[in-house]
């Protein structure tokens, strides 16, 4: 019997899979989307490394290529723990990472062979240990924590489906597994992250299983529906970590960013400590839309600190990190950059 933590973790990696699906990243599935670096093995895919194959939650390979770099891919992993995502997970992110960048040999007379720029980005729901944390600063391991006020209807959605999936396995006999391929096929032609031609064929037992999972299934993709205007846009500032941002209105966001792709933006932050968010909306139009992000835990523990200190350690955070946040986005065929920027002085005239 799978375990409703297992499906918690699936479900959020589909589920991270499809909010991503405007911020730049084509999502790749099969082995015939790359025969040299990708294997498919069953219906599960790996990444070619120096010393072993790599198994992979989900990978996206960037629309474009940055100055001075190679083509992009970012491997996607995502913890759906009670606790927080300890040093051990991160480690293991590690060794994957520099075991696939190091997979490239040159040998005379060969033909010439495309290279990548994998990088790694760990999901978690319930935040990360200190000690996760440090070594993922050291190592450039991009750390997100989702267990803001952002995404708790994500979280509560996944919870309830996984929890009906895994009371839906006692309708099926005792030497009968629970079927992942047939669940991933059908949540990624549901919600359409995965090219159709890609997706296996896969079959379960008509019976009372199927009904109660096909029926979980398809309220899950529903409540994702119901919240189509949500949208997980990562923000890359000056700073060694990503932000995750999360759209209220992504329509509104849009709009706003397409006429003014690059603007002053006007930051705060409520709460303190590991409870605290964040907020940016454009200054000189406040309240047409709003962006809402956690910033690491240890940022957040240097910021409140020390009570008397904390305002003013907010505002270095804001200058010296925030100052100048991109946000890459599809735009049809192509991509969009957005440039938010924080000037104190800006905030002053205004």
């Amino acid at each position: 019997m799978v375990k409703d933590s297992a499906l918690r973790g699936y479900l959020l990696e589909e589920s991270l899979a499809w909010l991503l699906r405007f911020s730049g990243y084509r999502l790749l599935v099969h082995e015939d989307q790359d025969p040299v670096e990708l294997v498919t093995q069953g219906d599960t895919l790996r990444v070619r490394g120096r010393g072993a194959l790599h198994q992979v939650d989900a990978l996206g390979e960037f629309a474009f290529t940055p100055a001075f770099s190679m083509p992009v891919r970012l491997f996607l992993e995502a913890k759906f723990y009670k606790e927080r995502c300890g040093l051990e997970i991160v480690r293991n992110g590690h060794g994957v990472l520099h075991d696939v960048n190091e997979n490239f040999m040159t040998h005379a007379g060969t033909r010439p062979r495309q290279r990548y720029k994998y990088s790694y980005a760990l999901f978690s729901a319930n935040g990360f240990t200190a000690d996760a944390q440090k070594y993922a600063l050291a190592h450039q391991i991009s750390l997100v924590d989702l267990s803001g006020a952002s995404f708790a209807w994500l979280l509560g959605a996944i919870g309830a489906t996984a929890w009906t999936l895994h009371e839906a396995q006692k309708y099926q006999g005792p030497s009968e597994t629970f079927p992942m391929t047939w669940l991933r096929t059908e949540l990624r032609k549901a919600l359409e992250t995965s090219p159709a031609q890609l997706l296996p064929t896969v079959t379960v037992p008509e019976g009372k299983f199927k009904q109660a999972a096909s029926a979980a299934i398809a309220d899950f993709v529903t409540v994702l529906r119901q919240h189509s205007d949500a949208e997980l846009l990562l923000g890359f500032p000056a700073a060694p970590f990503i932000l995750p941002l999360a759209a209220a209105d992504q329509q509104a966001f849009v709009e706003y960013a397409d006429a003014m792709p690059d603007h002053a933006v006007r930051i705060r932050r409520r709460g303190s400590g590991s409870s605290a968010e964040w907020t940016l909306s454009p200054l000189s139009a406040e309240g047409t839309y709003e962006l809402a992000f956690k910033l690491p835990e240890h940022v957040e523990d240097w910021i409140s600190g020390i009570t008397e200190k904390e305002r003013r350690r907010t505002m270095e955070v804001k200058e010296q990190f925030l100052s100048a946040i991109t946000i890459y986005r599809m735009n049809g065929s192509g991509v969009r950059a957005y440039q938010l920027r924080y000037e104190a002085s800006s905030l002053s005239r205004a």
